[in-house]
C-alpha cells in the first residue's frame, strides 16, 4: 500500500487500561482505515507485552477539548461551592480511601 493512501486514513487517538479498576490512559495516535483496524494496530503497537486489558480508539476529529485560556471560566466557579468539599464532614476512621 502506498504512503499516499495511508496518509489519507483518519487519525485515531489510542487509550489503554493497564489493569482492571484503573483508568484508560492516552498512549498515542495512529492512522487506520477504520475503527476495527485501529484497534488491531493499537494492540500491536501499544500492548506488545500484555500490559493492557482494554483498548479504546477514538477518531481524533471526535475529540473535543477545552481551551486552556478558558480555565478561569470553566474551573473557578466550582471553588465557591464549599459544600462540594468534604471539609465540613466527619469521616469515620473505618471508611477507607477518602
Amino acid at each position: 500500500m502506498s504512503d499516499e493512501i495511508r496518509h489519507e486514513w483518519p487519525l485515531f487517538e489510542v487509550f489503554v487500561r493497564a489493569k482492571r479498576g484503573l483508568n484508560h490512559v492516552h498512549v498515542g495516535s495512529l492512522r487506520a482505515a477504520d475503527h476495527r483496524m485501529a484497534v488491531q494496530h493499537a494492540r500491536d503497537l501499544y500492548t506488545r507485552r500484555n500490559e493492557g486489558v482494554s483498548i479504546w480508539v477514538v477518531l481524533s476529529s471526535d475529540v473535543v477539548a477545552s481551551d486552556p485560556d478558558d480555565k478561569a471560566a470553566l474551573f473557578e466557579p466550582s471553588a465557591d461551592k464549599v459544600y462540594r468539599h468534604p471539609t465540613y464532614y466527619a469521616i469515620p476512621d473505618s471508611v477507607p480511601h477518602i
